[in-house]
């Protein structure tokens, strides 16, 4: 089933157009991932999508309703989630705070879910009453998934998840990616660890000036002479 269709988005920022007629689709129990040069406007097309750039041109269906014009906040309501790269957890709060603040829109019991993060993320549960501040850059990303995934999302959108870790640590962060889209989850993530980022992809796509350049099966993109040559060194 089609989660997200964002379709020939055109926008940026104030006079700056960073994308141009780019289309993105993501279904739920997959992982999409972005791939392209810096500055090909990867990050652009999730803010666009969560509602944080105004869009010129194109439209953003979530689970067959056009959520173009709604603010962020409604989107989130909605099902999606997005963990940026930078400044993704608070850093004076504890681990378990972190997490409860990725409730504050549910109404509901929220402990089950709790649970489901801290059997993904096992390290979190023995450092869970520790400053997020005090973490290693690894567990920081894990808490803000962690936190991502507290809001109950159909949608989680990764910004540059592995930068900055280890070779190690971004294997465990692929390996959790992989079971969070067993849940049934959609996953939409930019990588500039692009080889790797595609051999876990169900579907991958090349951005390049902020149009589509390449769209296919991650295994497939690994395989494509140009994109092999252009992006994968």
């Amino acid at each position: 089933m089609t989660l997200l269709n964002a379709r020939k988005l055109v926008g940026g920022y104030n006079s700056m157009m960073i994308l141009s007629d780019c289309s993105i689709e993501v279904a739920a129990g997959e992982v999409v991932v972005m791939v392209g040069p810096n500055g090909a406007g990867k990050t652009t097309v999730m803010k666009a999508i969560l509602g944080m750039i105004n869009l010129t041109g194109g439209s953003v269906i979530f689970k067959g309703e056009d959520v173009t014009s709604l603010p962020p906040q409604s989107r989130v309501v909605r099902g999606m989630a997005m963990v940026p790269q930078n400044h993704n957890v608070f850093t004076g709060l504890s681990i378990e705070e972190n997490l409860e603040m990725g409730a504050y829109l549910r109404k509901d019991d929220y402990s089950a879910s709790l649970e489901q993060v801290f059997g993904l993320f096992p390290v979190l549960r023995e450092k869970r009453t520790q400053v997020a501040g005090e973490l290693s850059g690894g567990q920081r990303q894990q808490l803000a998934v962690g936190r991502a995934l507290m809001t109950q999302p159909d949608l989680l959108m990764l910004d540059e998840p592995t930068a900055g870790v280890s070779p190690i640590v971004m294997n465990e962060i692929f390996d959790q990616v992989l079971r969070i889209r067993d849940q049934g989850i959609g996953i939409l993530i930019v990588e500039q660890n692009a080889r790797q980022a595609l051999s876990i992809a169900d579907v991958g796509y090349v951005l390049v000036n902020g149009k589509n350049r390449h769209t296919a099966k991650g295994s497939e993109l690994l395989n494509n002479p140009d994109v092999r040559q252009s992006f994968l060194g």
